[in-house]
């Protein structure tokens, strides 16, 4: 009788094994080299987040054109008549101020920076108009609304010199003479010089 030769068959569950472990290996160094990655950049992203986020208030930016504002409502305290100039001058040196103190945190505030300026014209063009007044206020609220929006992001720890500026603002009234509240508006210009000065 002839032998019948029968082939064992090649066991496959080794091969599988083997593919296995390189596919486990292969899955731990790609996700855990990855993760690694996103980790340091997540790190990173949260340092510029809570650097953004802090209180700039330790920092000293010594602009000069805020200490010009401070410096000259400071000097000039008695200064108030009839022509505006003083309002005028001091309202235009408070508007950039302003602007400069934006530009230093990166704040963008040139379209509400135009509108003060037309404000701060009108004050200037017709000394005998008895709505200096209400264009001061505008102006004011509006760059109260700008230094807010500053101290919010980056000076959170003024928040009750913000709300001293709110007061004096609105405490200059409308359809009254400026002559007749000029310590009201003198107290805005102060208030400002406060905060801006804290800021700087």
């Amino acid at each position: 009788m002839a032998e019948i030769k029968i082939e064992k068959k090649k066991q496959i569950w080794p091969w599988l094994l083997v593919g296995l472990v390189i596919v486990a290996l292969l899955l731990y160094f790609l996700v855990f080299r990855d993760n690694g990655k996103n980790t340091e950049a997540v790190t990173e992203a949260d340092d510029i987040t809570n650097t953004n986020e802090s209180d700039l208030l330790g920092v000293k930016e010594n602009n000069g054109t805020v200490a010009a504002y401070v410096n000259f409502v400071e000097n000039n305290k008695e200064k108030m008549s009839l022509d505006h100039e003083y309002t005028n001058e001091a309202l235009l040196k408070l508007i950039e101020a302003t602007n400069a103190m934006a530009n230093e945190v990166g704040y963008e505030a040139q379209a509400d920076i135009e509108k003060v300026k037309e404000y701060a014209k009108m004050i200037s063009s017709d000394p005998f108009e008895t709505t200096h007044a209400d264009n001061i206020r505008k102006a004011d609220d509006i760059l109260t609304n700008v230094l807010q929006n500053i101290q919010k992001s980056k000076y959170p720890s003024l928040v009750d010199e913000v709300e001293e500026l709110k007061s004096a603002s609105e405490s200059i009234k409308f359809g009254v003479l400026t002559l007749d509240q000029k310590d009201a508006v003198k107290n805005y210009f102060a208030k400002a010089a406060d905060l801006l000065q804290k800021m700087n």
